[in-house]
C-alpha cells in the first residue's frame, strides 16, 4: 500500500503543477510555439540548455539563447540571478541580447554543488525574474530539487549545461528539466552587400515534457531577447533515434 501511494506521488510530481498552471512564455514564432505543450516556454519550471559539440561558438549561442529567454522574464523590471563555476560572462553581449547589467546579480561559485545550492536559493526566495545556473554536470536528484523550487515560487530556472568533454553530451544523463535544447552556429543571412549578417543558429528541442522534438533554423536573439524564424528554414522534425529518452 505504501509502495503504491509512493508511485503515485512520484507520477504527480513528474505531471508537474508548472502544466496545471498554465504559465507559458511565447517565443513569439508561430512554428516554435505551436509545437511545444502549452504553446509557449514554461515558466516557474527548470528548462536545459548545451551546445551542439564542444565548442566555444556552440556554447556562446546556447548561452546567448538561454540570456534571451531571461531577458525576456525580467522585461518589466525584474532581476536574474547568475550562478557561475567560471568568470567569463561578457556583459556587452548580454545586453546586446536584451539582459543589461542593472538587471544582473552574477554569483562566482566555486563548484557544481556550489552553483546547484545557490540556484536552488535564488529559486526559493520567489522575488527574482530568473535564475540561471552554468554547470557541467546535475544527477536526476538535483535537477528534481530545482523543478519543485521553480514549481513553488513560481521562478523559471534555466540551467546551461557546459561540456565536459567531447565524448560526453550534457543531456545524456537524465533529467527533470521540462524541456532540454541544443544550439549550435550556423551561416548567416546573406546580405545584399559584403558584410557578415544576423547570427543564425540550429535550435533543436532535443526533449520536452508530454511532447515531440523538433528543430530549427532560427535567427539568434535581437536587442529584445528574441528570435526569428529564418525564412528558408524547412520542416525539421527529429529522427526517433536522436530523440532523448531523459
Amino acid at each position: 500500500m505504501h509502495l503504491t501511494a509512493l508511485r503515485a506521488e512520484v507520477r504527480a510530481i513528474e505531471s508537474g503543477s508548472w502544466e496545471k498552471k498554465g504559465a507559458f512564455l511565447p517565443f513569439g514564432v508561430a512554428d516554435i510555439d505551436s509545437r511545444l505543450k502549452g504553446g509557449g516556454f514554461a515558466t516557474g519550471a527548470l528548462h536545459e540548455a548545451t551546445g551542439v559539440q564542444a565548442r566555444l561558438n556552440d556554447e556562446a549561442a546556447a548561452c546567448l539563447f538561454i540570456t534571451g529567454i531571461a531577458a525576456r522574464l525580467a522585461q518589466n523590471g525584474g532581476t536574474v540571478l547568475w550562478a557561475l563555476s567560471r568568470r567569463e560572462l561578457f556583459a556587452p553581449a548580454l545586453a546586446q541580447a536584451g539582459l543589461p547589467p542593472d538587471r544582473l546579480i552574477q554569483a562566482e561559485c566555486g563548484r557544481n554543488e556550489d552553483v546547484l545550492a545557490v540556484m536552488e536559493e535564488g529559486l526559493r526566495h520567489g522575488g527574482l525574474a530568473a535564475v540561471v545556473g552554468e554547470i557541467g554536470k546535475a544527477g536526476m536528484a538535483a535537477t528534481r530539487r530545482l523543478q519543485l523550487a521553480a514549481e513553488e515560487s513560481g521562478v523559471t530556472a534555466l540551467m546551461l549545461k557546459r561540456w565536459r568533454g567531447r565524448e560526453e553530451d550534457p543531456l545524456t544523463l537524465p533529467s527533470a528539466a521540462v524541456t532540454r535544447w541544443r544550439v549550435g552556429c550556423a551561416p548567416s543571412r546573406p546580405l545584399p552587400v559584403a558584410g557578415i549578417g544576423r547570427a543564425c543558429w540550429n535550435l533543436e528541442l532535443a526533449r520536452q515534457r508530454g511532447g515531440e522534438s523538433h528543430s530549427w533554423i532560427v535567427e539568434s536573439t535581437d536587442a529584445q531577447g528574441r528570435l526569428a524564424l529564418f525564412a528558408s528554414s524547412a520542416d525539421r522534425t527529429l529522427a526517433p533515434e536522436r530523440r532523448l529518452a531523459g
